[in-house]
């Protein structure tokens, strides 16, 4: 059964970026358009929040805009309704939300259209609107292995060795509930990253939440993540047909055993 998320929950996907970390591969398709098996990341992504009621999208595109449009046009063959933001100048993170303005009179996902989740949108919805926030980030723990012994001490005198230990820190998943009375923090125009949209909501007093993700998550920023991602693609294919199989099998050993 399918999970409601918020009633007018528009979403806004980033997908203007360059890719460089993903050269030579991206100076031939831009980023949201790399394959995750068979299927481009932008379609995964716009697939999960269809299955979440979430089918008012705008893409924000400009490099190599024109392969994103041609593939999934007005989104109707996904199911959802897709409107396009052109930005002529690389406008950062979040720069483009100055061109949706009168667009966006409610809260609104925004995530990069680089990045793959099961995330529950429901859930983040909920979470967002029970602490009244301006601004939901999601986030990820990320765990960091020192490859060295690590040496503590205070004034000089050795207090504890550490073998190559592991630090976990909360990352920002590119993945944003905002309410639209933040969006007069943007300038006028020109580029503007979304860590400058949640800092200048922080100095005007707004709330801003963090929202962990305790569901899969990946972004395809550089080639070892990319490979990861799409050896979690046929992990998760090789489970599905191995359940399938099974079904299969139990079902026919009822029919055959009168059951």
């Amino acid at each position: 059964m399918k999970n409601p998320a918020a009633p007018a929950l528009k979403a806004v996907l980033m997908c203007g970026g360059l890719g460089t970390r993903l050269r030579p591969w991206s100076f031939i398709i831009p980023k949201p358009m790399f394959p995750i098996g068979e299927r481009p990341i932008l379609e995964l992504l716009i697939e999960r929040l269809r299955l979440h009621n979430i089918t008012d999208i705008f893409i924000s595109v400009g490099y190599k805009a024109e392969l994103i449009e041609a593939t999934f046009r007005d989104g109707q063959q996904l199911g959802v309704s897709i409107q396009y933001i052109h930005e002529h100048e690389p406008l950062g993170t979040a720069g483009a939300l100055n061109l949706l303005r009168d667009r966006l009179t409610g809260p609104f996902l925004m995530m990069n259209g680089d990045l793959l989740t099961r995330l529950n949108f429901q859930d983040l919805y909920e979470y967002h609107q029970a602490h009244a926030a301006a601004i939901t980030i999601g986030t990820k723990m990320y765990d960091i292995q020192v490859p060295y012994g690590v040496v503590d001490d205070v004034d000089g005198r050795v207090t504890q060795l550490r073998e190559k230990p592991t630090y976990s820190s909360c990352i920002n998943a590119g993945i944003y509930l905002i309410d639209p009375v933040v969006l007069d923090v943007l300038p006028p125009a020109g580029r503007f990253d979304a860590t400058q949209l949640i800092q200048g909501a922080m100095d005007r007093g707004h709330a801003v939440y963090n929202y962990n993700i305790q569901e899969y998550w990946i972004d395809i920023g550089r080639f070892e993540d990319y490979a990861r991602a799409n050896e979690d693609a046929k992990d998760a294919m090789q489970e599905s047909e191995q359940r399938t199989l099974s079904n299969t099998d139990s079902e026919d050993d009822r029919r055959v055993h009168g059951r």
